[in-house]
């Protein structure tokens, strides 16, 4: 703790750290400018990447809480406790889906740790469906760091260091 932190007023926001993203799902690890929906590759939720998945699973990329989850289980926020905003998106257009192949194994408000089981999908039924599978992970608070990084590539393991984020 430094001095100034001494006199920093109790409301401040908290500052993001730096730190590193797991895999959130196994797959084929994909830039931004890759994923199939133009609001997440042209930069409109912030900084993301995407894994092709390869299985129905869906883990925290790191230590949090759950501060949103849509209600047809597509889509959660969470907030990690480096202080970094994160939207998770399965697929695209799957809001369409209404929930049909989603589960939640988590609920807002809950805290989490990195690899645990958040949601599950049902892959047959989003290509069924005729939509992309793509599991899309953006850090909404992109303004307030530095630089997001991808650092896989490839096929990916949940737990595998996935996107780097430096305030």
């Amino acid at each position: 703790m430094g001095i100034f932190d001494l006199f920093k007023k109790q409301d401040d926001k908290p500052t993001v750290q730096s730190c590193v993203l797991a895999a959130d799902a196994k797959g084929v690890a994909m830039a931004m400018d890759a994923v199939p929906d133009p609001a997440f590759s042209g930069g409109a939720m912030g900084q993301c990447c995407g894994i092709d998945p390869t299985e129905g699973k869906v883990y925290a990329p790191a230590d949090g809480s759950v501060t949103q989850l849509h209600s047809s289980f597509h889509a959660l926020s969470m907030t990690t406790t480096a202080g970094v905003n994160l939207l998770i998106h399965i697929g695209v257009d799957t809001y369409d889906m209404n929930g049909d192949g989603f589960s939640a194994k988590v609920r807002e408000g809950d805290k989490v740790k990195k690899g645990q089981l958040l949601l599950t999908m049902d892959l047959d039924k989003i290509k069924a469906a005729g939509h992309s599978a793509v599991v899309i992970t953006a850090v909404t608070n992109s303004g307030e760091v530095s630089s997001v990084e991808l650092v896989a590539s490839g096929s990916v393991e949940p737990g595998q260091d996935l996107l780097k984020v430096t305030a």
